[in-house]
């Protein structure tokens, strides 16, 4: 029988749950350490429902900060005099960008990601590396017969990275904490010249965009969630005949205090790395980046619901965290260095969560997407692409710094202010139109 669902009703996707139970809660396990995983309406383009993308860049007709670069270099302006260079986290990066985590899944442990952190380091912008690296894949030394996956990434970056510029950012979650992982790379001497030139960050992670309020989920075969269901939730969410199991780990529990803590126990025991904090998209993200902030974070990170994952369910992907464009309208004003990431892949996009607060945007889906396409210069390539949007951009705005951007510069064409918060310097109330 057909037809029953009423006009608009998924009746395809309820005879799907019908026929696979739970197994329909997540994407194909095959899939897994395949690919990146985000909404399945991307957010990219016209159209969209990303309010981001949305926003119009306005520029003025008088532009008095033209007139001032005109009078210094003694003669016109043009869009290649506009400075990029950024302080990102108390790391000094040749462009507004960096290289978002990628964890410890194939595209992140894999050839992809050694490639990826090459281009970075050439690029001379910071590169964070994610969660359960070493809980998956093990820490081995520069002595042992093998390196350990993340020691790779970090050698492949160091030997491409100017003098000075860029720098790595380890991410520790609740299951990294249990390894060590930031105690192990202080003391390894593989780790000493990020130490020695300060560019080293260890970045703790409570949460991601495309997940929030959950922990970690990998999918692993039959034999090796036997294995680990002694330390871990392992499940049979793909049906029990298959060889697919999903492992869960607790997201960790925070508070403010719980955070301050974590923060002054970061700066006490590791006082030559920068701290990091990356929040998921909550709907208290302003007072967790004060929080953070005022507790002495360098650097908060706030992942959109428009970002990827290695591994989520559909619901989550599609219907939990607020976009990034909200996140950083709740936020206002930072108080500190704040990056920003979710669906940066061209240049618009970034210039407008710089406009509204952002230091630095983070590649992620389409930094994997381009080294998949030239694990050589595929990166390389698309970063050159958004650095000459940005200057252009920047330059038609009549600046000639990002760091000179602002609201001002947007014009949201559905009403959506660029900085609307009560108490904003600019003086725009809640649902206001600039």
């Amino acid at each position: 029988m057909t037809g029953l669902g009423a006009p608009g009703f998924p009746e395809e996707a309820v005879r799907a749950r019908a026929r696979r139970g739970t197994a329909e809660v997540f994407p194909d396990p095959a899939a897994y350490g395949t690919r990146l995983f985000g909404p399945r309406e991307e957010p990219y383009g016209s159209g969209s429902g990303d309010a981001l993308d949305r926003a119009r860049v306005v520029p003025p007709v008088f532009m008095p900060e033209r007139l001032e670069k005109l009078i210094d270099l003694a003669r016109e302006p043009e869009f290649t005099d506009v400075d990029l260079t950024t302080r990102t986290g108390g790391l000094t990066a040749r462009l507004p960008l960096y290289l978002s985590a990628f964890g410890s899944t194939r595209a992140g442990s894999g050839d992809l990601a050694v490639h990826a952190s090459r281009q970075a380091g050439r690029l001379g912008i910071p590169m964070v590396i994610g969660e359960n690296m070493i809980p998956v894949h093990g820490y081995r030394r520069a002595g042992d017969a093998t390196r350990s996956a993340l020691l790779t990434r970090v050698e492949a970056y160091l030997d491409a990275a100017p003098d000075g510029v860029g720098g790595i950012v380890v991410q520790q979650s609740t299951e990294d904490a249990d390894s060590e992982v930031w105690n192990l790379l202080y003391s390894d001497p593989a780790v000493r010249p990020l130490l020695e030139t300060g560019r080293l960050a260890f970045e703790l992670k409570t949460g991601q965009g495309a997940k929030p309020g959950l922990g970690g989920m990998t999918v692993v075969d039959r034999a090796e969630g036997e294995r680990l269901a002694r330390r871990f939730t392992v499940t049979e969410a793909f049906g029990p005949d298959g060889d697919h199991r999903l492992r869960c780990a607790t997201p960790g529990t925070f508070t403010d205090e719980i955070l301050r803590q974590q923060l002054r126990f970061m700066r006490n025991n590791f006082p030559r790395a920068r701290t990091w904090v990356k929040f998921h998209p909550g709907r208290d993200i302003a007072h967790a980046a004060r929080t953070a902030w005022d507790a002495g974070a360098d650097a908060v990170t706030v992942d959109g619901a428009e970002g990827g994952t290695g591994w989520a369910p559909g619901v989550f992907l599609d219907q939990v965290g607020l976009p990034l464009a909200e996140c950083l309208r709740r936020i206002g004003p930072p108080a500190g260095c704040l990056l920003a990431s979710g669906g940066m892949w061209e240049g618009g996009r970034v210039l407008r969560a710089l406009a509204l607060g952002a230091t630095a945007a983070g590649l992620g889906r389409a930094a994997l997407v381009a080294v998949d396409e030239d694990p050589e210069h595929g990166l390389e390539r698309l970063v050159e692409s958004i650095a000459l949007e940005l200057r252009l951009l920047v330059s038609a705005l009549g600046k000639y710094a990002v760091t000179a951007l602002g609201p001002e510069d947007l014009w949201w064409p559905d009403g959506h202010p660029a900085a609307p918060y009560p108490g904003h310097p600019a003086g725009l109330p809640a649902g206001a139109t600039p």
